[in-house]
């Protein structure tokens, strides 16, 4: 099953989710802003859908919710702010789920895992393999020879090793059997951005990040990293990386609001409501995805853990084959011989 036909599953499913939390917990009514960091640039996947998702909370709430960029270290640095913040309810993160749950892997984020999270999954991404308007490739069949040709002499435009469009990369990388040399930016927007200027000469950064630019005709599409064509709103559709590389691993990668546990229990009660009487509802979301080439999958609670487990247990094991952990996946609860929670 395709990773849009499994996102859609997931969202016939999720309407019918029960909170998790208890029924007579009282409702929240916070009494200023909610800041909610995003651990990278502004412009980037995760800046884009929380800034769609968070004026339906605030508005719910009666309260600004405030987005703040806060990049560095591959998302580490904003999500350990959260971390280290009061558990009030004031101060909740926003990434790709795999990142939070395997930042202890990388040992970007020491001591964290899923578990640390209230989850509360928006869409689902796919990174897509684009080179700039005027670049010598047409195709990615073309862009495969050269790379295993040319090597670390092709660039690869990226918001850091754990992200999105770096792990899609080394992905890329192992399947293929190639070098390349990556080039990181503080989110995927500037890499985006880069890319399309001629800073580098590809990117493998989500759709979402990509849409505007490959719509005004400034980034080329080479090959979606799923196993169907991807479709972007105003573009023809983007061949699937399987029509090249059959056995690429594909696994739907997630992004929502995060909220830390330890927080009182008429926050997460609220949130719940929220998430699943108004985000899992939201034409504006839904728009959202359909413009920019996500799929609209959103859920909260254990489901979210659920639907999130196979993206988290590809990246943790995928960075200890590429010798990037630095503490085996096993210390949150991953067993990478047979790919599954221990």
């Amino acid at each position: 099953m395709g990773l849009l036909t499994r996102a859609t599953l997931v969202v016939a499913t999720s309407v019918f989710a029960l909170s998790a939390a208890p029924a007579l917990a009282q409702e929240w009514q916070p009494d200023r802003p909610i800041n909610i960091i995003v651990p990278w640039g502004a412009g980037g996947s995760t800046d884009q859908v929380t800034r769609v998702t968070a004026p339906i909370i605030a508005e719910e709430l009666g309260q600004a919710v405030v987005v703040v960029n806060q990049p560095g270290a591959s998302g580490a640095v904003g999500t350990q702010e959260v971390l280290n913040a009061p558990k009030d309810g004031y101060t909740w993160t926003a990434n790709a789920i795999a990142n939070n749950a395997t930042y202890s892997v990388t040992g970007l984020v020491p001591d964290t895992s899923i578990d640390d999270w209230h989850i509360y999954l928006s869409v689902a991404n796919v990174p897509v393999v684009a080179v700039p308007s005027d670049s010598e490739f047409e195709d990615f069949g073309q862009l495969l020879e050269a790379f295993k040709e040319r090597g670390s002499e092709i660039t690869v435009g990226t918001a850091g090793v754990t992200s999105s469009g770096g792990m899609a990369i080394a992905g890329l990388g192992t399947e293929g059997d190639f070098e390349y040399r990556m080039v990181t930016y503080d989110g995927g927007g500037p890499a985006a951005i880069a890319t399309a200027a001629g800073e580098a000469m590809v990117t493998t950064q989500l759709a979402v990040e990509q849409a505007e630019l490959i719509r005004g005709g400034r980034l080329r599409p080479l090959a979606v990293l799923s196993d169907q064509p991807l479709t972007i709103e105003g573009v023809d559709p983007i061949p699937p990386i399987t029509e090249w590389l059959p056995e690429f691993p594909i696994a739907p990668d997630y992004f929502g609001i995060f909220i830390p546990q330890g927080v009182p229990e008429e926050v997460v009660a609220t949130v719940n409501r929220i998430w699943e009487e108004k985000v899992m509802n939201s034409q504006a979301l839904k728009d959202y995805a359909q413009t920019n080439g996500a799929v609209f999958a959103p859920s909260y609670g254990e489901e979210a853990r659920e639907v999130a487990m196979p993206v988290v247990i590809e990246e943790a094991c995928a960075a200890e084959e590429r010798g990037l952990e630095v503490n085996d996946p096993s210390t949150i609860g991953i067993d990478c011989e047979t790919k599954s929670e221990m």
